[in-house]
């Protein structure tokens, strides 16, 4: 079944999203509309600055919050609360430190997939890209003697030459999307993992360093349940390294149109182009003038702020907007950014949370 939904022609998609299992909530509410209203309020105000600001790593504090429930709730409410404002600085640290990351900038390489059935051309991609300075192709099953299989080959193919040759490079899908699979292409997210991973182990040949590095990697998926997607192939990338028996250095940065359990939006019409993808070419390729390159701190505001309109209506009190009311959750998609954590991240978060040393966390962080 296809996974994107369009505003002027198209149904709503029904495939449950496969998330990521999360342990239950003590001290943590489940729900982020209780997290956000209870304990949510006193972190923003110990945090303090714009509402705006709040509402754009509210969520991702909240995942957080829940995805060590256990050692939160194990603490004093006052110091629960400390640890969540902490938390919410660290997300905040870590936004700051990768917002000069380049997506699109002269010098980075551009692998591009497109959705067989739908109106995308591959402009969509590679005018932008060009106007960055970036070398792009595009790949979209459209010959009659193309195949499915044979253009997600081709993909993978040119993603793990691009990573193989330690080329900075941003990969860019846009299509029908499910939590486990780019489903334009029916590719799992262990199958592009392999891919990934097969291009960093070569890095180098004979010479090449033992660890995994994917510093250099940005990849995009607009499309139905993309942040599942991507939490999906992060966790894959961890154990795949691990397997072929790979010190991790750093995983990719990921970026989500929508996020979890999250199906995405297109305006149908002449072209069939996603809300996500089409505010980042409205933002960073219409509007003048151009900034030098298109970097995470882009996605983080103007994308962002952009992206916040759908579903929700502006409030507006002594000729300003105060807030958002929400008009349409359906039409809510909230895209989310992922960055790769390192050692010291690790130790600074098992410090937070009163964790051992040596205890497991993920080496990603969803940082709104």
């Amino acid at each position: 079944m296809a996974c994107w939904l369009g505003i002027a022609a198209g149904s709503p998609c029904r495939a449950a999203p496969e998330v990521v299992d999360e342990p239950p909530a003590t001290a943590i509410p489940a729900s982020f509309a209780d997290f956000d209203s209870g304990v949510g309020r006193q972190v923003a105000g110990e945090l303090g600055g714009p509402d705006r600001h709040w509402r754009q790593i509210a969520p991702a504090v909240h995942h957080l919050a829940t995805q060590h429930a256990k050692a939160l709730g194990g603490m004093g409410e006052h110091d629960r609360v400390a640890a969540l404002v902490s938390l919410a600085r660290f997300i905040d640290a870590k936004r700051a430190a990768a917002a000069a990351t380049p997506v699109l900038a002269a010098g980075r390489t551009v692998i591009g997939l497109l959705d067989p059935a739908q109106g995308l051309g591959a402009r969509e991609i590679t005018a932008i890209a060009v106007a960055y300075g970036c070398d792009a192709t595009v790949h979209k099953k459209e010959a009659p003697d193309q195949t499915l299989d044979g253009v997600a080959g081709e993909f993978l193919a040119a993603v793990t030459s691009a990573v193989g040759a330690g080329k900075p490079t941003s990969v860019i899908v846009l299509g029908h999307g499910l939590p486990t699979e780019i489903q334009s292409y029916h590719i799992r997210f262990e199958r592009l993992a392999r891919a990934l991973l097969d291009g960093a182990v070569g890095q180098g040949g004979a010479a090449a360093p033992t660890a995994v590095d994917l510093s250099t990697l940005v990849v995009i998926c607009d499309d139905c349940f993309s942040a599942d997607f991507h939490i999906n192939l992060l966790e894959e990338l961890t154990r795949e390294a691990a397997r072929r028996g790979r010190p991790l250095a750093s995983l990719p940065v990921c970026i989500a149109g929508t996020n979890r359990a999250c199906v995405g939006h297109a305006d149908v019409g002449e072209k069939f182009v996603p809300h996500f993808w089409r505010d980042v070419i409205e933002l960073c390729f219409i509007r003048r003038p151009l900034p030098e390159a298109v970097t995470l701190g882009d996605f983080f505001g103007k994308v962002d702020n952009m992206m916040y309109g759908y579903g929700r209506a502006p409030i507006v009190e002594d000729g300003g907007v105060t807030g958002y009311r929400l008009v349409d959750p359906e039409m809510v998609q909230d895209p989310v950014v992922f960055v790769p954590l390192d050692e010291a991240d690790l130790a600074t978060l098992r410090g937070i949370l009163r964790l051992p040393a040596d205890a497991p966390l993920p080496r990603w962080l969803d940082v709104g």
